[in-house]
């Protein structure tokens, strides 16, 4: 029995790039998603529970965040089932 370790590197190696990136892309997300500390001054009028939400174009990147995670996900499954 022989193992190829330049291919066990490269597995190694994108696996490690693709589950960085995802879990960066999936923290985006949720950023995206959180809300935000009300400002104590400004031209904003103060906002019960001190908290706004995102933002629309925030909110939309986020789940745009979750759907590339999402397809990934299943792009996975597919490659282990196929």
């Amino acid at each position: 029995m022989s193992i190829d370790w330049a291919a066990l590197g490269q597995v190694f190696g994108i696996s490690l790039a693709v589950t960085v990136a995802m879990v960066g892309v999936f923290t985006l997300g949720i950023v995206g998603t959180s809300r935000k500390a009300a400002p104590e001054q400004g031209r904003t009028a103060a906002v019960p529970g001190g908290t706004v939400g995102a933002s629309p174009l925030a909110r939309t990147g986020a789940y745009a965040c979750f759907a590339v995670c999402a397809a990934v996900v299943v792009y996975g499954i597919y490659l282990i089932v196929a």
